[in-house]
């Protein structure tokens, strides 16, 4: 594998976290410097080359994970599908067996890329008579889970489109829960930011020390309990998960802490639906993405309403630039809110406007006339073969519901909490058997038919907005460069996050100017999503890994042609 340096720059901060710096003791400074020290032993490697295929993960086990499918002869699916169980063991805070996963799928033999569409379900006694703290029972606690629908999308997309079986897919998984992975200093403090939830529901005894501290960053984390619950779905397959001894305990967990997922919740099995990719244009390049329920669309308009903007206003390193980008994230989040539709019920589905350039050269116009002078994992995987995937996958918040069950070993998600409760005619409105609404927007860039590049990133509303910029600065900047660049996003209410310290002081002031509320964070911040790319270069695939947060990019040195 042929690899090139790169450098971490600065420590990331929790979502949220107020980025002002506080007075603290001498041994405070102290030990969080040794934490650092120790957090940077193993610093992931940030991008990768290889002619062999390439993976890019948010953490360099879960990468390790895939390449070594790609090693034993799997294909992109088969690696995906090893470093997404993976990155439920080693980055657990933000996805596993208890989430949902959804992912783009370009397959080189048959030709074709399908939209995965990997959504959880709500259980059927989902009704809002059950939620008697409404804003609490849907965020934490048993209550606030979904039917979880990953195990059943693994095994969908390995069966259809993977060489490997289950089992070998499956392992790398069970040994990274038997033998442990190093904390980083990221998981440290996202622990520490959720300690008091954890502590006061049954997550606590698994992923607190001693069931009430924090893991320090550089101590090794042992899962005994998920490795056995991966074995058993390794030995009796997934369906385990949804018909087996594994959906007993859930059911029985459930039952004893307030939940309302049974039994027979898990047994109608949440298969995941193929549909079709939504279509964009990227440069003369095609550009396929996530439809509904996912954000696709929502990049899309992103992505149209920018490029008509006349090319003066289209440098986002500039006053006028930053502005028109924070007024185009705006207006798209805006059109994502008021326009819902639920692609089940396709009788509630007026318009493509989302998707209409003509309604994006206007709204360019729009804004140029202003102007005018006067968080959730991702991954991406490529092979040799041609193969490519783009997979988003979470367990909703950070930690998701914080309820876990001790004999199972992995977290819940709190997907409760992306339906809507108040309008009873929202296509995402709570009901029995619903999808949740997501904002996950995993993409595929052709040219000439041919994968060339596979992108993608986690942060809920934050995630078109991160992949636009990059996808911009890609079309001038290597691509470390292009992930690196510090980031903006805009909110509903007009409030926009930016990496403050890296951005120069004419655009932050051209933004306030605008009318907009900055929220200055950190550097290299959490809250600004995470991406993983995968990109196709003449004979070899170049892999990046965020440097905001513990991701990391590799391919295999050689490949077995003969699967095992």
């Amino acid at each position: 594998m042929t690899e090139v340096g790169a450098t971490r720059r600065s420590s990331e901060q929790a979502p949220h976290d107020p980025p002002r710096p506080r007075p603290r003791r001498l041994r405070e400074v102290d030990t969080d410097l040794l934490e650092l020290t120790d957090a940077r032993i193993h610093e992931p490697q940030r991008v990768a080359a290889s002619a062999h295929g390439m993976v890019s993960t948010a953490h360099y086990s879960a990468t390790a994970a895939g390449v070594k499918m790609l090693e034993q002869g799997g294909n992109a699916i088969d690696a995906a599908v090893a470093a997404a169980l993976a990155l439920g063991v080693c980055e657990p805070a933000a996805s596993g067996l208890g989430g949902q996963t959804m992912m783009l799928v370009h397959h080189h033999a048959s030709g074709t890329t399908v939209a995965v569409d990997g959504s959880s379900r709500a259980p059927n006694r989902a009704v809002i008579e059950n939620f008697v703290n409404l804003r609490a029972d849907r965020r934490r606690g048993h209550l606030a889970t979904t039917v979880p629908s990953s195990p059943a999308t693994y095994a969908h997309v390995l069966e259809r489109y993977g060489r490997l079986s289950w089992r070998t897919v499956i392992e790398p998984a069970i040994v990274l829960a038997t033998d442990g992975y190093e904390i980083s200093l990221l998981q440290q403090r996202l622990t520490r930011r959720e300690r008091k939830h954890l502590h006061s529901r049954p997550a606590g005894p698994l992923f607190l020390q001693d069931g009430r501290r924090v893991r320090r960053a550089g101590t090794r984390f042992v899962q005994p309990v998920l490795a056995a619950t991966l074995r058993r779905l390794a030995d009796r397959g997934y369906e385990d998960f949804y018909l087996g001894e594994t959906a007993r305990l859930i059911h029985e967990d459930m039952e004893a802490n307030g939940g309302i997922l049974r039994g027979d919740d898990l047994a109608q099995i949440p298969h995941p639906i193929e549909r079709e990719p939504l279509v964009g244009r990227y440069g003369r390049n095609r550009l396929l993405t996530m439809p509904l329920p996912g954000a696709g669309r929502t990049l899309v308009e992103m992505l149209n309403i920018h490029r008509s903007l006349p090319r003066e206003l289209q440098d986002i390193d500039t006053p006028e630039g930053a502005v028109c980008l924070a007024q185009t994230i705006h207006r798209a989040l805006i059109d994502r809110r008021d326009r819902p539709f639920d692609p089940n019920l396709y009788s509630q589905v007026s318009d493509k406007q989302m998707l209409n350039r003509r309604y994006a050269h206007q709204v360019a116009r729009q804004i140029a006339e202003i102007h005018s002078p006067g968080e959730t994992t991702h991954l991406s995987v490529m092979d040799s073969d041609g193969n490519a995937v783009a997979l988003t996958q979470s367990i909703e918040n950070v930690y998701g519901s914080c309820a876990a069950s001790p004999q199972l070993g992995f977290l819940y998600n709190n997907y409760m909490s992306a339906f809507d409760y108040q309008d009873p005619a929202h296509p995402y409105y709570l009901r029995p058997n619903a999808v949740p609404w997501a904002s996950v927007a995993p993409t595929i860039v052709f040219r000439d038919d041919t994968p060339w590049l596979a992108i993608g990133s986690p942060g809920s509303e934050r995630i078109p907005p991160t992949v636009l910029q990059v996808l911009h600065r890609l079309q001038k900047d290597r691509p470390l460069a292009a992930v690196d660049a510090p980031r903006i996003h805009c909110s509903l209410q007009g409030v926009v996050s930016v990496e403050a310290s890296r951005i120069a002081t004419d655009v932050l002031a051209a933004l306030e100017g605008a009318g907009f509320e900055l929220n200055r964070r950190e550097p290299y911040s959490f809250y600004m999503g995470c991406v993983q790319m995968v990109m196709r270069e003449g004979g070899r695939m170049i892999g990046v890994a965020d440097p905001r947060r513990d991701g990391a990019a590799a391919g295999p040195e050689a490949v077995n042609t003969e699967p095992v």
